[in-house]
């Protein structure tokens, strides 16, 4: 990938809110509510990007573009199955 094309890839990364909150908060321990970090997902503009970018790069933790792992494993599932 040109490096340009990466930079412009996470240039979501610069204004993204989760860059206020610390990681705990979006790789909580098994068992923990993600629910605080989704709301903060859902208000961020950055939101498409970062959970595309999760889907792109295969991220098994965590909250990423609000969405946990068993979300994003469905949403992988539910394109391929589309394909």
């Amino acid at each position: 990938m040109p490096i340009n094309t990466m930079t412009e890839e996470l240039l979501w990364r610069e204004t993204a809110l989760c860059a206020q909150a610390g990681p705990d908060f979006f790789f909580p321990a098994p068992g923990s509510s993600t629910r605080e970090a989704k709301q903060l997902c859902n208000a961020c503009e950055g939101r498409v990007a970062c959970l595309e970018y999760a889907l792109t790069h295969d991220e098994r933790f965590g909250v990423w573009g609000g969405m946990s792992e068993k979300e994003r494993e469905r949403l992988r599932r539910s394109r391929s199955g589309r394909r």
